[in-house]
């Protein structure tokens, strides 16, 4: 079985039946399923993850960018801070970097006021922390490679007419 292929049809719709799959790619069920487990067994395959647009729901939620600046220590460059910041649960995604700054943190929160209050009183103030930069995201355009859709507005419909 082509593990890539089997792999990026799972990237691509997490959805995919065990029965879909093994058609895709011509290999029995039973293959097909043993090849997922092994692979969710050596963490190659992580999660099934679902993409929402929460602007289309009426849950309010904050994103926020934070751009985190820290010295490495010694013997362990940047993955003991890396990992003091990860483990909060409040951290959804976060990235080494090259520029400006070492680590970019993803954050969502109820209220900004909830993303200043884990930027200030959780993360700035860890050791090897020098500074953060908090960036608010406005709207989303595209995620994971998934465009959102525009919603349409009374003044953007098409005139119909008899």
């Amino acid at each position: 079985m082509n593990e890539i292929n089997l792999l990026t049809l799972l990237e691509e719709n997490a959805k995919l039946s065990i029965s879909d799959l093994s058609k895709m790619l011509n290999e029995k069920e039973e293959v097909v399923a043993d090849k997922i487990k092994e692979l969710e067994e050596k963490k190659v395959v992580l999660g099934y993850h679902t993409l929402i647009d929460w602007n289309r729901t009426k849950i309010d939620k904050v994103c926020a960018i934070i751009e985190v600046s820290v010295i490495p220590e010694r013997d362990y460059g940047y993955d003991r801070i890396a990992e003091n910041i990860y483990r909060f649960e409040e951290v959804d995604t976060m990235y080494l970097m090259s520029g400006k700054s070492e680590f970019l943190v993803t954050i969502y929160g109820d209220t900004m006021q909830d993303i200043s209050h884990f930027v200030g009183s959780k993360l700035a103030c860890l050791e090897g922390v020098t500074s953060t930069s908090t960036l608010f995201v406005l709207k989303e355009y595209k995620k994971n490679g998934v465009i959102y859709e525009k919603e349409v507005t009374s003044s953007e419909r098409m005139l119909v007419t008899p």
